[in-house]
Order: C-alpha cells, then sequence, then structure tokens
C-alpha cells in the first residue's frame, strides 16, 4: 500500500520535483510538467508512462495498474491503485514517469543512479 505521505516522499526524492493543486487532486511536476497525480478520494495515482513502460507495468497486474480508460490512456496516462500496489512497483513507474517527463538531464541523472 502506497499512502500520500510515501507517494509524496517518493516523488519530491526526484530531482527538481515540486509539489502543486492541479484541480481537485495533488500534482507532482518536473519543470512544470506534471508526470504524476494523485487523488485523495479515491486513493489513486496517474502516472505520465510511455506506451512501453505502460504496457509493461499493466501486465503484472491490470487490477492495481492500467490505462486511463479514454483518449488519455492512450497518451500514456496510467491509474494506480495506491491501497493494492506494493512501494517497489510503485517507486518504479513513478520514476519511469518521471524520466518520460523530466528534460534529458534530468531523467539521465537519475537513470544513472537506479536499475531503470
Amino acid at each position: 500500500m502506497v499512502t500520500i505521505d510515501i507517494l509524496r516522499e517518493i516523488a519530491l526524492s526526484l530531482p527538481e520535483v515540486t509539489e502543486e493543486p492541479h484541480f481537485e487532486k495533488t500534482s507532482f511536476r518536473v519543470k512544470n510538467k506534471i508526470f504524476a497525480t494523485y487523488d485523495e478520494k479515491h486513493k489513486k495515482a496517474t502516472l505520465k508512462l510511455s506506451e512501453i513502460d505502460q504496457s509493461v507495468f499493466s501486465a503484472v497486474d491490470q487490477s492495481i495498474i492500467y490505462p486511463v480508460n479514454n483518449k488519455w490512456g492512450k497518451q500514456g496516462w496510467t491509474i494506480v491503485e495506491t491501497t493494492k500496489v506494493n512501494k517497489k512497483l510503485f517507486t518504479d513507474a513513478m520514476k519511469a514517469a518521471y524520466c518520460e517527463v523530466a528534460p534529458k538531464k534530468l531523467s539521465t541523472i537519475l537513470r544513472s543512479g537506479s536499475n531503470l
């Protein structure tokens, strides 16, 4: 299970990430580009993944990680059921989302120090 506190800890540990409101959700951004949002009411995170990463993470368990069911899903936006996902899987998905949106310089820094 991933709480908002765990999500925030993971997101804000990434280079140059800010936390800002986004409508009724909390968003996490790098260089003002959203890579993750959290819906406290429904306990769901939404991550911006590449098509390949979306496919890989969804293949783990589609009841936990799955594409948004509309045109946003086809653009890589992926829902994560935070009450069901384990921290390691979520951390890997969050880092992949960050690297999808971050400038190349920042994503390279993260990848050089991680298993992505």
